[in-house]
């Protein structure tokens, strides 16, 4: 079984992270996935980890398609897939318009025709091939990586809804997703299939306050659920009698009705909380349901985040 973990953690400086990684695969964990929103890019973590652990898989969780030139994306994947021959696992996605055109400037072209474009350059360029061409969403003119890889990462695709799913299943080498329960799992492994690997980032808070646990969640919700792939996700899911009224309030402007609204039990569903032990034994539903590698993105309590990470570790 695997078992991820989600760098860097907030709030704790990247320089920091050293003693801890060097550690995790003693203590069980056999995979270490970046992030990539508004703090660390997702590759700076992932070439540290490389010269301070041997033996961790390194993935990214996930690198927008958007925000980087093809050429760009497939030089940075390249250096780390060097750094860590046959570790690296390169998980891109369509992320957000928010993050695309607001934070970036940038066209957020069609995700779906995007996303499939960008994995098939990839492809071509991993293997040494000079791409010279047109792709639905961009044109390349005679690009070839100087060096390939000699071991090409496993590319996996950020995927919440049925065609990026499918598409993970014909052309990539899995599915990640994100902000669902381990019940929704079962939905999810039935459109992805049985043969790709399946990942998750679960939120999770380790804390015997569970008042405190789900304001945290009821926060994170409403930041989140209401953004339109995330949203839509939680639609296809079933959901979306059960969030309408966060999301009418949150687009009227009124926050606190919009946190109000979330349901307790679905706060339970999608921030896994508890003691450590507790919180390890809801992890392992998910897996139990189909999914293949969780990865674990821990919620600031006031705590050591450095500790709470060890204690989640599958052997402590």
């Amino acid at each position: 079984m695997r078992w991820g973990l989600t760098v860097p953690l907030t709030g704790v400086p990247l320089r920091d992270h050293r003693a801890l990684i060097s550690e995790l695969h003693e203590l069980g964990y056999t995979d270490l996935w970046s992030a990539e929103v508004a703090g660390a890019d997702a590759f700076t973590p992932l070439v540290l980890a490389s010269e301070w652990d041997s033996a961790l898989r390194l993935g990214t969780a996930v690198v927008p398609v958007h925000t980087r030139g093809p050429a760009a994306l497939a030089m940075s994947a390249a250096a780390l897939a060097d750094l860590a021959p046959g570790r690296f696992v390169l998980g891109i996605g369509a992320s957000s318009e928010t993050i695309v055109t607001g934070w970036n400037g940038i066209a957020y072209d069609p995700p779906l025709a995007r996303t499939r474009d960008v994995l098939r350059f990839l492809r071509q360029a991993f293997a040494g091939e000079k791409v010279d061409g047109e792709f639905d969403s961009f044109t390349i003119r005679r690009f070839r990586l100087e060096k390939a890889p000699d071991v090409p990462p496993a590319i996996m695709l950020a995927a919440l809804r049925p065609q990026m799913l499918r598409l993970a299943a014909r052309e990539a080498d899995g599915a990640i997703t994100n902000w669902l329960s381990a019940d929704d799992v079962r939905r999810v492994r039935e459109e992805l299939g049985p043969d790709k690997e399946l990942a998750a980032r679960i939120f999770v808070c380790v804390t015997e306050d569970a008042e405190m646990a789900r304001n945290i969640g009821r926060f994170l919700i409403a930041t989140y659920l209401t953004v339109p792939g995330y949203a839509a996700f939680h639609d296809w899911l079933g959901r979306g009698d059960i969030m309408k009224p966060m999301r009418d309030a949150w687009a009227n402007g009124d926050r606190n009705a919009a946190m109000a609204t979330i349901p307790e039990d679905l706060i339970d569903a999608l921030i896994v909380h508890g003691t450590a032990t507790e919180c390890r034994a809801h992890i392992n539903r998910y897996v139990e349901n189909g999914l293949d590698t969780p990865i674990i993105a821990t919620l600031p309590t006031g705590t050591n985040l450095l500790e709470t990470a060890r204690s989640l570790a599958p052997q402590s």
